[in-house]
């Protein structure tokens, strides 16, 4: 075999030719989140001209996506497995889809039923080896470059080299851009009143030796604020943040009591600041795997105690919890909710947590409700919910009958609606609260 050096200087262009390499009517799928490669993505865009009916396919959009504006929709049809603020126009006006489905089984997607005809790579610079890390975005996009038709990949040294199951060799890329640039960043979350007394609500359910999978935003940020006094808590989650970083570096997180992958965080991707960037640089305590691994169920629940905490966006009085949608009106995905939910109750001690302000539009619309919005989709069963957190309490609705569940959530309802779901219960259940 060709020394790899060779490999790579041979296969070296500019994100401009690369992206000639495009065709109408490819399916072209872009690394996650922080991970995109804003180089390549803004080249295709530039030669647009040159395509019809391109099918650009990802989860969330951290960059400009500027393949759903009105004016570029003859040249790429957005397929989104997540929408983000970048993209939901598109799909709200027609010129873009949605696909729903696990993240854990993005992958099995990718190699069968949505065939990648290009994936477009962020990587970090190869080691002595020839191997390139998928860095901060390990999750669908090593699966898809898998099984891709053609890999075009920006090489850029501010990728961090993350360890675990989390590497490509230069022989399999086609074409390779080298670029140095900053990665996208996502700022800490503003954590108000709220999301703060939402947050020590949530720590009180946590335990020493707990092992953690968080979401993303305001509430799991704030969870982490409450957990300083917690021993050797553990991370298996589908990403974590710069809060994290405190924690391990407090000595809180040290992963000591988990079952499986003992004494590492086992993510498949991350968001954060360059802080979580050059800490999960070359350090052995992080283990980057795909989400077909992260996310199975199966592998979750073999670490025991482990606490999936959730955000949503709406709850029943039957504990039916919505987390995706606004009605008709698509907001978001599923991501890895449903995976963790599962995963949480098939571990030994484990827990579920769906978190949420009990108020939306600054007070005025109650998230308890005695009905789901007309429209909306279930995204988290009620047989599947356990805990339930807003600002005024924690309500436990596992082993409990429909009466018991919705007075459950009533407690914890603002004060302002308590009134009219009070209303509500007396006359589904004929009883007095």
């Amino acid at each position: 075999m060709e020394d790899w050096r060779t490999l790579y200087q041979q296969k070296l262009t500019t994100a401009e030719e690369a992206v000639k390499h495009i065709k109408s009517g490819d399916r072209v799928v872009v690394t996650h989140a922080t991970g995109e490669p804003i180089l390549l993505t803004d080249a295709m865009v530039a030669n647009a001209e040159q395509y019809e009916n391109v099918e650009v396919v990802h989860m969330v959009a951290m960059g400009k996506a500027e393949y759903c504006l009105p004016e570029n929709s003859k040249h790429f049809r957005h397929n989104s497995l997540f929408l983000g603020g970048s993209t939901r126009k598109a799909i709200e006006e027609g010129r873009g889809d949605f696909t729903p489905v696990f993240f854990s089984e993005i992958p099995e997607l990718f190699r069968t039923t949505l065939h990648p005809n290009v994936v477009l790579l962020h990587l970090s610079t190869p080691d002595e080896h020839g191997y390139c890390s998928f860095g901060v975005s390990c999750d669908y996009t090593k699966p898809a470059a898998e099984c891709a038709d053609l890999l075009i990949a920006q090489i850029n040294p501010k990728m961090p080299r993350t360890m675990g199951d989390s590497f490509i060799h230069v022989s399999k890329l086609d074409y390779i851009v080298e670029q140095e640039t900053d990665l996208i960043e996502l700022a800490p979350p503003h954590i108000g009143e709220v999301e703060r007394a939402i947050g020590e609500n949530i720590a009180s359910l946590v335990k020493d030796g707990d092992c953690l999978q968080l979401g993303i935003g305001a509430i799991p940020d704030a969870v982490l604020l409450f957990l300083k006094d917690k021993k050797d808590l553990g991370i298996h989650s589908e990403m974590f943040s710069d809060g994290v970083v405190e924690l391990v570096e407090a000595g809180v997180i040290t992963n000591a009591k988990k079952n499986i992958h003992k004494g590492k965080s086992v993510a498949t991707f991350l968001m954060g600041t360059r802080r979580l960037y050059d800490y999960v640089d070359n350090n052995p305590e992080v283990a980057m795997m795909p989400v077909d691994y992260v996310n199975d169920p199966r592998v979750i629940c073999q670490n025991d105690n482990l606490v999936s905490i959730n955000s949503c966006v709406q709850v029943d009085l039957m504990g039916q919890v919505v987390s995706t949608c606004v009605g008709l009106r698509q907001i978001s995905g599923v991501g890895g909710q449903v995976d963790f939910v599962r995963g949480a109750n098939m571990s030994r001690g484990g827990r579920t947590i769906m978190a949420m302000p009990s108020t939306a539009a600054k007070g005025t619309i109650s998230k308890i409700v005695p009905l789901i919005d007309e429209g909306a989709a279930v995204t988290t069963s009620r047989y599947d919910v356990n805990y339930v957190v807003t600002e005024y309490g924690i309500a436990q609705l596992k082993g409990k009958t429909l009466r018991e569940r919705a007075r459950e959530l009533i407690k914890i309802a603002h004060p302002d609606f308590r009134e009219g779901l009070i209303k509500v219960y007396e006359e589904r259940f004929h009883a007095k609260f």
